[in-house]
């Protein structure tokens, strides 16, 4: 599985719109298979917050369908299957409350986002439970990842694990990889 970015139809009438922002069948056709089993949100107060980059080693590595209820955000997901022709690429893509468009991050990508204005909502689906012994980690800004973050005033604000998290060299982790490279995200 790789890496999708989703565009649920909106319905929009008087009374603002309406949006499927989960059909377990459509969205198997778009390639994403999972069965979620728990939904996690965050607020970031500040502008220029990053959260990440997550993951979880096996066998409780999870899948994710992010998205942002409010606000923007600059979402990453990061190849980390060591045999994967894609290891360490990464995509990027901006979620927004007022696009309405989705992130779907399979096992084996490490995921991260960075918040692009003050009071940011953002909700994701994830189809393995928390596991705080499988919990695990990459520094934000390894160079050997070469993210390119947008731009932001200051320095980005992080949580105390996050500004502690290993570069990559120094992680554990062992993904393996499903025969699907990383592609780039169509618009």
């Amino acid at each position: 599985m790789s890496v999708v970015k989703i565009n649920p139809q909106r319905f929009t009438d008087t009374r603002g719109w309406f949006s499927e922002t989960w059909n377990e069948e459509r969205f198997a056709k778009l390639g994403v298979q999972a069965k979620f089993c728990q939904d996690n949100q965050s607020v970031s107060v500040n502008v220029g917050t990053i959260r990440g980059i997550h993951f979880q080693r096996a066998p409780h590595a999870q899948a994710k369908l992010v998205r942002c209820l409010k606000g923007r955000i600059f979402d990453v997901a990061v190849d980390l299957r060591r045999d994967s022709p894609t290891f360490k690429r990464w995509v990027g893509v901006e979620l927004s409350a007022e696009k309405g468009n989705q992130l779907f991050v399979p096992s084996g990508f490490g995921h991260a986002f960075l918040t692009l204005e003050d009071d940011c909502h953002v909700a994701y689906k994830v189809d393995a439970y928390y596991a705080p012994h499988a919990d695990g980690g990459i520094k934000w800004d390894d160079p050997e990842l070469e993210i390119n973050w947008p731009m932001i005033s200051g320095a980005p604000i992080l949580s105390d694990k996050d500004a502690a998290l290993p570069m990559l060299s120094d992680a554990e982790f062992d993904f393996p990889y499903d025969g699907n490279p990383l592609v780039p995200l169509s618009n």
